[in-house]
């Protein structure tokens, strides 16, 4: 599909990523609308059914994101993560238009001792990461023509991020601790923004595909290279989880593989470090 002329309705418009796909696209000569809880309330079909005009893609951004509320509060994780992917998906296919759902790596229970393929069994550990493998279940049995696009570690200049936290909390106390036991890829929205579009444009067929950075970082990796590109020296002392206990459990290992896009030629993002040190300015400057 050429992008160039097509109609993308954005759910979640406003959000980290919603925004630089957004962009991306228009760049990439789309037409968007862009579309935020004001506009449609994803948790109930009329109100989505209503907001999304005739187009050619629908991409849902939108997400319960708070990890720790929604080991309280898995009721409302469940009727945006799951409902709400549901019926975006069900409004896709009533308006013959592709379906782009944008996951995690939390559907995973993180003790692969290889990077997941696209086809691994879901086994999620918290409450956030099984209202988001339900919202999966929901688009594939929707019958819309769907892409699964599963994302990990995301960061980028339009929201609270691991990036800006760590660079403020840096300056703050001039010292930190950061766990150096979970494994994932940290990846930048504005290349996970592009690998979507990507994805639309090369037509792959239904499915799921894996939109993280290459290689693979520790939490402490990634904040040593964060305070290096604040100009904050070497302040970082690495601990391990059982120092940091929070209310929901994190996979230890959340490294995707990328075989499905390679499979059909699409270009995957390159490696974390790399995209990092591309994406610090903007990030760290907003």
């Amino acid at each position: 599909m050429l992008i160039e002329g097509t109609t993308w309705v954005v759910i979640g418009a406003r959000g980290m990523l919603g925004q630089d796909l957004c962009a991306r696209a228009q760049a990439r000569g789309a037409v968007v609308v862009a579309l935020d809880q004001d506009d449609a309330d994803i948790r109930r079909a009329g109100s989505v059914a209503a907001a999304v005009p005739a187009c050619d893609v629908v991409v849902n951004c939108a997400a319960y994101t708070a990890v720790d509320q929604a080991e309280q509060d898995e009721a409302r994780a469940f009727a945006v993560n799951a409902v709400g992917a549901g019926n975006a998906a069900a409004v896709a296919k009533a308006r013959h238009a592709r379906f782009v759902q944008v996951s995690t790596d939390y559907v995973f229970a993180g003790n692969a001792p290889v990077a997941y393929p696209e086809d691994a069994a879901r086994a999620p550990l918290s409450a956030y990461g099984r209202t988001k493998a339900a919202g999966e279940e929901a688009v594939e049995s929707s019958g819309a023509d769907s892409l699964i696009v599963r994302t990990a570690w995301l960061y980028g200049a339009h929201g609270p991020c691991f990036p800006k936290t760590i660079a403020k909390a840096g300056k703050e106390r001039g010292a930190l601790q950061v766990v150096d036991d979970q494994i994932g890829q940290p990846t930048w929205t504005c290349d996970l923004a592009e690998f979507i579009i990507d994805l639309v444009e090369a037509d792959v067929p239904s499915g799921i595909y894996h939109g993280t950075s290459g290689g693979q970082a520790s939490w402490f990796d990634f904040a040593r290279e964060v305070v290096a590109a604040a100009g904050l020296g070497d302040i970082v002392t690495a601990i391990d989880s059982s120092s940091h206990v929070r209310p929901a459990p994190r996979p230890p290992w959340s490294v995707l593989g990328h075989d499905a896009a390679r499979r059909f030629g699409v270009k995957t993002i390159g490696n974390w470090r790399d995209r990092w040190r591309e994406a610090a300015p903007a990030v760290l400057g907003a």
